[in-house]
């Protein structure tokens, strides 16, 4: 794990599952945190832990809105990355994506400090080269019910490639592909959450369309690995870096394997694939190899034993059924 002692770090979405285990992972390096959320889509208990840690800060504050705080370093992680929060308020997700963009770059020219922006495999759509690398364009429709998104990431990948050419600010911007692990929110909407919490309570696992489209899984830890390395690179070393397994499965053999790790009798259900909802997705790994010597290291059967604990803790402390009847997105 790379080393970034002493350094005072800004983490926006940091109580989210992504920017809690970053929050968590730059303590342990010796790290000042300095962790902003807003609490649209992440829970003050991702961070609870941490609290007690005379090094960690916690502040309510909407990234839309401007920040005025001295870093060393910032990480961008703020926006909701689930189908259902983005397109809750779809509004709202470009202008995260967007404003908030303009003002995390706004005050790292202010301080002179080196910004990451987290980007996402979205900014690939539904893709016509197979593997994805960086130097593809992508397939994206910009006025579909997953554009906010997409094309709110697109923009800010925009903005902090013409602030660094513009500004000289050093700038760091990563793609993630599909991450999954411990404090992923169970209502999110996402795969890997949906299929265990569905086996775990025995209900029917909902697959859309026949199953037979790819995903590559990264287990979180991996992913913050990736994240401290492109961060230490040289200001030379800018990205945008694909960050993400490139093992490929089928959302039926995620289905099947969760089935199986679970114990859970639950029956596949197919129903209609979503507008726009990409056939492929694996990413070309080979620049983060390269640059960072950076490889996943979790496979997906361990990593969904670890998830799956976690959700059993959940389920057992009756969290699951509690955030259900609050109405809880």
């Amino acid at each position: 794990m790379t080393q970034i002692s002493g350094k005072r770090v800004l983490v926006a979405g940091g109580a989210g599952f992504l920017g809690s285990h970053l929050c968590e992972t730059l303590l342990q390096q010796g790290c000042e945190v300095l962790c902003v959320d807003n609490f649209f889509s992440s829970t003050r208990r991702n961070v609870e832990h941490l609290i007690a840690d005379p090094r960690f800060e916690l502040m309510r504050h909407d990234v839309t809105f401007p920040l005025y705080v001295a870093v060393d370093e910032i990480f961008n992680l703020a926006c909701p990355a689930s189908p259902v929060h983005y397109q809750f308020d779809p509004v709202q997700t470009t202008k995260t994506s967007v404003i908030g963009a303009i003002n995390m770059l706004g005050l790292a020219k202010r301080v002179k400090a080196k910004v990451f922006q987290a980007s996402t495999s979205e900014v690939y759509g539904d893709p016509t080269v197979h593997p994805q690398p960086e130097s593809y364009w992508g397939n994206v429709n910009p006025i579909g019910f997953r554009s906010c998104y997409d094309e709110g990431k697109r923009c800010a990948e925009t903005l902090f490639f013409d602030y660094h050419r513009q500004h000289g600010l050093q700038v760091k911007v990563a793609r993630i592909f599909n991450t999954y692990g411990p404090r992923m929110h169970p209502h999110d909407g996402r795969v890997v959450s949906n299929f265990i919490v569905q086996a775990l309570k025995g209900e029917n696992i909902t697959i859309y369309g026949e199953g037979s489209q790819t995903r590559s899984f990264c287990y979180v830890d991996d992913l913050i690995d990736g994240f401290l390395r492109l961060m230490a690179t040289p200001a030379d070393v800018t990205g945008p870096v694909n960050l993400g397994n490139p093992n490929e499965f089928t959302i039926r053999e995620l289905a099947e394997m969760v089935i199986e790790l679970t114990g859970s009798r639950s029956r596949l259900v197919f129903e209609r694939l979503p507008s726009d909802d990409p056939k492929q997705r694996r990413p070309d790994i080979g620049q983060a190899t390269a640059v960072l010597g950076w490889r996943p290291r979790t496979q997906l059967r361990e990593g969904l034993q670890k998830t799956i604990g976690y959700f059993e803790a959940l389920l057992a402390q009756g969290e699951i059924f509690k955030r259900e009847r609050a109405g809880v997105l």
